[in-house]
């Protein structure tokens, strides 16, 4: 009777996980900002800033279970499986929702993230001057970072190196897509490309070498950030959600679903290319299709946070009879 608990929690947690890849795979979306609206963030980067020196100690004194329970394994064993299988059984469908059906993929996710929005703002226990101006700087700096135009990028492993530092920070960063960064950076055609070979069996030592180093900026930029991050979040908790709810509302500049698109292209090429956000010019069908989009989003988010709460409720009544 003891075990069901887990065994539905680590469903709900792979759940949880397929519904993050699946939004890593969306330009402008990052897995940071689902692991925000399904509630578990502050977990996840705890979990990852046990990756330290006392894991290591434990592993050497073959403390097996204090060492699983220090990283928080369970969960993000069942949370990394739930986000490569959203991103292996997401990533065709995610691509031709984009690409074919531009608008309304982007309204969607524009409600998902206005919403988190409004909860993380809810989450910001004193809403005073200083926590308005980092919120702004924050709204700033993400709308600014997502207009920047793509770049060939720089040869050599130091650079491929950092840009691999500098997108997994992205990436754990609510508003800001790592696979984006990797584009604007000039790396993201060569390391997805190089992917693809691997898949087909086209294996070389070059090939290797490269994502060996870009995963090993990754890996450094993960552990280093994830602590840095769980500091700001225990020691200034409003400060740093104020910010992280700046990046979102800056990010909404990507999503924004009414786009200055080629009137005969009937399939556009978003991933790697920048289109205007331009105002809707009639007030046709699809106006109002992408409207009930971002509306319907945005109750499903709040209705999500609101059952989660209840959830949490029902929980913490139970703890205490």
């Amino acid at each position: 009777m003891k075990r069901q608990p887990l065994r539905s929690a680590d469903l709900l947690q792979v759940c949880r996980g397929f519904l993050m890849g699946g939004a890593d795979i969306i330009p402008g979306v990052s897995g940071g900002t689902m692991a925000l609206i399904l509630g578990i963030y502050e977990r996840l980067v705890t979990a990852i800033s046990h990756v330290d020196t006392e894991l290591v100690d434990l592993v050497r004194r073959r403390h097996w279970l204090d060492a699983a329970a220090h990283v928080d394994l369970r969960f993000l064993v069942t949370l990394g499986t739930g986000i490569l299988l959203g991103i292996a059984s997401l990533a065709t469908l995610m691509t031709y929702l984009i690409d074919h059906h531009p608008q309304p993929t982007l309204a969607v996710f524009f409600g998902l993230i206005v919403a988190s929005s409004l909860l993380v703002a809810r989450m910001v226990e004193h809403w005073n001057a200083f926590n308005v101006a980092l919120a702004v700087i924050g709204v700033i700096f993400a709308y600014w970072l997502v207009g920047q135009p793509i770049s060939e990028g720089v040869d050599g492993y130091g650079y491929l190196f950092l840009c691999g530092i500098v997108a997994i920070c992205a990436m754990i960063l609510p508003g800001i897509s790592g696979a984006f960064i990797l584009l604007i950076m000039g790396k993201y055609f060569d390391v997805t490309g190089i992917i693809t070979e691997l898949v087909h069996g086209n294996v070389t030592g070059e090939h290797v070498l490269t994502l060996a180093v870009f995963a090993c900026g990754c890996v450094v930029g993960l552990l280093s950030f994830s602590k840095v991050l769980r500091w700001l979040l225990s020691r200034h908790h409003a400060a740093t959600m104020a910010v992280l709810g700046g990046f979102m509302v800056g990010s909404l500049r990507r999503l924004w679903p009414f786009k200055d698109l080629p009137p005969d292209q009937a399939v556009i090429d978003f991933k790697h290319q920048q289109y205007a956000n331009v105002l809707p010019t009639r007030l046709d069908g699809t106006f109002w299709l992408v409207v009930a989009l971002i509306v319907a989003a945005i109750v499903f988010v709040l209705l999500l946070d609101r059952f989660s709460r209840s959830r949490q409720d029902e929980t913490g009544r139970k703890t205490d009879a």
